[in-house]
């Protein structure tokens, strides 16, 4: 069966508060994807899919390295939200730029995203997005304010009614560490996608335009290293598949040799001596493992008592990326009583973790329920917090958080 065509029948649709529409005769052309994937179709239900999520990450990811690159020449590129979080044009771009691609694609199945249009009609800068997504859009593709607008909302907040039965959706986080993106080269910044097929995550693609392959274990992923050592990474994972990646600087620079590597966490079987990585928001005081262990973050002084805490910024999405790689060993996160936790910050790192042979739960132990959110699908209510492990760490931090922890 051909996916892309057939894609509206194998997929029952939510219910769109804002129908999206594009015009028939562009909804069934092939993905141009210049790469192909490290498993043959036949081993992977959603092959086609995971195909054309790989190519708008991809192309979503040269969007953002174009935007970068005038980023600190021009006034306009840098924006504020609201709730005072750094989004720029390119945040925007794509999720507009995705939303285009997938709707042409895959009409019938939605998008549940981080932004909306209000920022941009509010302030006029509608056109600033069609000027960086036109020439990443498919060939012959109209790409006007009103259609930008609209692929924007597609994905926003109230677009889609869910219920509380399992549904199949897009999950994007169109930059993941906004405040790494305009940090510069000092920082990561993560393009991720993933699809969920009735209640499951089965695919997944992160794009990390500014990710150091080659790096020293004190500066784990990269943030000291200079821009020319930065080749970027494409990771991708299929449920049933393994998780895998390939230097995206041979992808944007169109190189033939185009060689994926398969991905596993790494086989540490002590917490004491693991390399750990949490959120830039908080302290590894604030965490209950913290009564057992100190953390330093220079290698060479880990001993008794203490785990080595990698600096990582920003945003979950590469830390997520260190563990499924085997960079860090476990990613610990509070839950907060006064924050809210997306789903689109954990959807696909979940899938490349578990593929790569690590394990994703709350701190109970619990999985991720990522349809705690019955209506729409936008939020997650892990109890305690969420831990990312190699696994074989997994139960041995459930049960320290849990004879240390006063929030479970």
């Amino acid at each position: 069966m051909d996916l892309l065509r057939y894609s509206a029948s194998r997929f029952p649709a939510a219910h769109p508060q804002y129908p999206f529409h594009t015009p028939l005769r562009r909804r069934f052309v092939a993905v141009r994807s210049s790469l192909s994937l490290p498993f043959p179709e036949q081993k992977a239900k959603y092959y086609r899919e995971l195909e054309a999520a790989v190519d708008v990450v991809e192309r979503a990811c040269r969007l953002c390295v174009d935007v970068k690159k005038s980023l600190f020449s021009s006034n306009g590129r840098i924006l504020e939200k609201i709730d005072q979080t750094p989004v720029t044009i390119a945040d925007f771009g794509v999720q507009a730029l995705v939303s285009l691609e997938m709707n042409r694609l895959f009409p019938s199945i939605p998008l549940v995203a981080e932004e909306d249009s209000a920022f941009l009609r509010s302030n006029n800068l509608v056109g600033s997005v069609v000027d960086v997504v036109k020439d990443k859009a498919t060939s012959g593709y109209e790409v006007t304010d009103d259609n930008i607008l609209k692929a924007i909302d597609r994905g926003g907040k109230d677009a889609c009614v869910f219920g509380p039965k399992p549904a199949t959706y897009w999950i994007l986080d169109p930059i993941d560490g906004t405040r790494g993106f305009v940090k510069g080269s000092e920082a990561l910044y993560v393009v991720g996608l993933a699809l969920v097929v009735e209640g499951q995550i089965v695919l997944g693609v992160m794009g990390c335009p500014n990710w150091c392959e080659d790096c020293s274990e004190n500066s784990i992923v990269g943030v000291q290293e200079s821009s020319s050592s930065r080749s970027g990474i494409i990771m991708v994972s299929h449920v049933g598949c393994g998780t895998w990646t390939k230097r995206l600087s041979d992808i944007l620079t169109t190189e033939s040799s185009h060689t994926w590597t398969g991905c596993s966490v790494d086989s540490c079987q002590m917490v004491e001596g693991a390399r750990f990585t949490i959120p830039e928001s908080q302290s590894w005081k604030s965490l209950p493992l913290s009564v057992l262990f100190d953390a330093k973050r220079d290698s060479e002084n880990i001993g008794k008592g203490k785990i080595l805490l990698l600096s990582a910024c920003c945003g979950s999405l590469c830390k997520y990326l260190m563990v499924a790689s085997g960079r860090a060993s476990v990613y610990i996160q509070g839950r907060k009583a006064t924050s809210i936790i997306k789903v689109w910050d954990h959807a696909v790192g979940i899938i490349c973790v578990h593929e790569a042979g690590g394990k994703v739960t709350d701190w109970a132990g619990g999985s991720l329920d990522i349809a705690a959110d019955q209506t729409e699908r936008r939020l997650i209510f892990p109890s305690g917090g969420v831990l990312v492990t190699n696994g074989s760490l997994h139960s041995k931090i459930i049960g320290m958080i849990s004879s240390n922890s006063s929030v479970l």
